[in-house]
């Protein structure tokens, strides 16, 4: 019973991978275990350039935003400071908190600015190294973040693009993706636990398998409803293939009869 569901487990996510592949154009395709490319060279908000290796000299929080985004980038920062005054971790000691900026046009003098409005926003004193907002050349960005399975794309002056938490460890491991719920009337929301508890798995450097890349497979986006639903051609399609692994393994697993004289 035991190899059964590991291989229904195997062929979901053996799916949902393909899928991913084949249909991923803006979204997240999760990279746990892999590492980022640590020779990356990005210029902080004051101007001082570092290779990514530099940056990450404790367990790190990772994410991709833009400083002008008019949509979901402002309040996915302002829910990390929220997450920083509720969480009992503490930044600069625990974790650092890096933002890479999709934006190849975008300035360190854009992202100082930035930063202040949003350290405004976080009740404690932090050292500024522990939350740094990052602008980089496209040729960099891209290696981060195809690296890091975050796949986003211009539109004009704009970007589509999705939002999530990704948790580093200082060897530059993907350690694990904390993805925010998010609705129009309250914005994002982090659990403080959940924020807790990735952080010190990463400072561990534990890769944290999550049952939501089966969940990915079997639910998609919908843009005009803004909200995920059934996606009910992968889940038909992966039922067949799983009533035929039942199959064989039952036929396989039968003990021939022994005939006896």
């Amino acid at each position: 019973m035991k190899s059964l569901f590991v291989t229904i487990f195997f062929i979901l996510t053996s799916l949902y991978t393909f899928s991913s592949v084949n249909e991923i154009e803006v979204g997240i395709d999760e990279q746990l275990g892999k590492f980022l490319p640590l020779d990356t060279k990005f210029v902080d908000e004051n101007g001082v350039e570092f290779t990514l290796k530099e940056l990450l000299a404790k367990p790190t929080v990772l994410t991709f935003v833009y400083y002008d985004c008019p949509g979901i980038c402002s309040p996915l920062l302002m829910e990390i400071a929220d997450v920083v005054n509720k969480s009992d971790l503490v930044i600069g000691v625990d974790y650092n908190i890096i933002n890479i900026s999709m934006d190849e046009f975008e300035t360190p003098e854009l992202a100082f600015s930035k930063k202040n409005d949003f350290l405004q926003l976080v009740d404690k004193q932090i050292p500024p190294e522990s939350w740094r907002f990052l602008t980089g050349d496209s040729i960099e960005i891209k290696r981060v973040a195809d690296a890091a399975g975050f796949f986003f794309k211009r539109q004009g002056k704009d970007f589509l693009h999705s939002g999530a938490l990704i948790f580093i460890d200082k060897e530059g491991k993907i350690c694990r993706y904390l993805f925010p719920a998010y609705t129009d009337s309250k914005g994002f929301g982090i659990a403080p636990f959940d924020f807790k508890m990735a952080v010190i798995e990463t400072s561990a450097g534990r890769v944290s398998p999550t049952i939501a890349r089966v969940l990915q497979f079997c639910f998609s986006y919908d843009p005009q409803g803004k909200t995920y639903v059934l996606n009910l051609t992968r889940i038909f399609g992966a039922g067949i293939l799983i009533l035929v692994a039942v199959f064989a393994v039952v036929f396989l697993r039968k003990p021939k009869n022994v005939s006896k004289k």
